[in-house]
């Protein structure tokens, strides 16, 4: 998976409370907190070079005395992480989302100061293992079989240099580039790594590379027009089968996945059969369950993707890259107003059950 890093174990300890001061009736100082706060241009591989031990403990309160019967706080400590984490507890409860910059999240409280109550004597603070799990959050997400051209077409529409070449697994690492159009509006795009049939299973890289599905606002499914073969031990699939397989993996995965709104991009149609190819593919998917018989049945997915636009390209000759941004850019816009239209719907909903 290269030196990207989606997950990273910490440890967390909030500070110990101060000293209670039973002749004068004095309270310690509470222990410090630990927080999660979220920043831009920070990942998991620069938290984890920074700081190899991976501890991360808050300040102690301070005692209670003569001079200062309430005891000082301890010192919080403030890890930065990045935007798109979700934080996990060792038992797999999730602690909660850090999905935009500035945003803070308690991960160990700090200990009571001594007081009455506790006979003067100070608590420990919370201390726990957690994970950091790191889900890419871009406006969309590229999703196609290996070799099927994502690295190409990213490198088309966006400013990014990702590896290309003519292997099977050339992206080991989540690649996220963006597109920028003439008036400056800029989309972001995430490029992840190749599925395999049997994902869902965590076969090949599956759920590091699903999991990142789940944050991207859209899809853009990637597939090659002449169809795809993993290697000779595997069977050779249509682009039809590809498009079913893919969706099925997804599905497998996470039904929620294919509500999202999706694009389909036919690559390489600048080889010599593309174009009749392309011809039996439009018919196959406007009634797809007509040929649903061609397939196993492990193959066919409970329900099938509904394309928004369905856009032949060709990232070496670059036929279909404009209309494929263009395409980009007014389904984003168009699910933004949607979006836009049912939240003040909701309000208006709200008001008037007020009134």
């Amino acid at each position: 998976y290269g030196n990207f890093i989606d997950d990273l174990r910490l440890y967390v300890r909030g500070g110990t409370g101060g000293m209670g001061y039973p002749r004068l009736g004095g309270e310690g100082g509470r222990g410090g907190d630990v927080w999660f706060v979220a920043r831009e241009r920070t990942t998991l591989k620069s938290i984890r070079d920074r700081y190899p031990h991976k501890r991360f403990v808050a300040g102690a309160g301070a005692n209670s005395s003569v001079k200062a019967l309430k005891g000082e706080k301890g010192k919080d400590c403030e890890v930065h992480v990045p935007v798109g984490i979700s934080v996990l507890c060792d038992d797999g409860k999730q602690l909660g989302e850090l999905n935009g910059a500035g945003e803070r999240l308690l991960a160990a409280r700090g200990g009571l100061g001594g007081s009455l109550a506790t006979n003067f004597m100070p608590c420990k603070g919370q201390r726990r293992i957690v994970h950091l799990d790191l889900k890419l959050i871009a406006d969309v997400g590229l999703v196609g079989f290996p070799n099927a051209g994502k690295s190409s077409l990213l490198s088309k529409i966006s400013h990014a240099k990702p590896e290309i070449a003519n292997y099977a697994f050339t992206t080991i690492q989540p690649q996220l580039g963006k597109i920028m159009y003439a008036d400056y509006k800029q989309i972001s795009v995430a490029d992840l790594p190749g599925l395999i049939e049997g994902a869902h299973a965590n076969k090949g890289m599956g759920h590091k590379f699903l999991k990142h599905v789940e944050r991207t606002k859209q899809l853009l499914l990637v597939v090659d027009i002449s169809g795809f073969q993993l290697s000779i031990k595997t069977q050779f699939r249509t682009p039809f089968e590809t498009i079913l397989l893919l969706t099925k993996e997804l599905e497998l995965y996470k039904e929620d996945l294919l509500t999202k709104p999706a694009l389909l991009a036919i690559n390489k149609m600048d080889l010599p059969c593309a174009k009749d190819n392309l011809n039996e593919l439009m018919q196959q998917l406007q009634n797809p369950q007509e040929f649903f018989h061609l397939l196993q049945e492990e193959m066919i997915p409970a329900n099938t993707l509904e394309f928004r636009d369905i856009i032949p390209v060709s990232t070496y000759t670059g036929e279909g890259i404009e209309e494929l941004k263009a395409c980009i850019r007014k389904s984003i816009y168009e699910e933004a107003e949607q979006q836009n239209e049912e939240y003040q719907k909701k309000k208006l909903l709200l008001l008037q059950t007020s009134e």
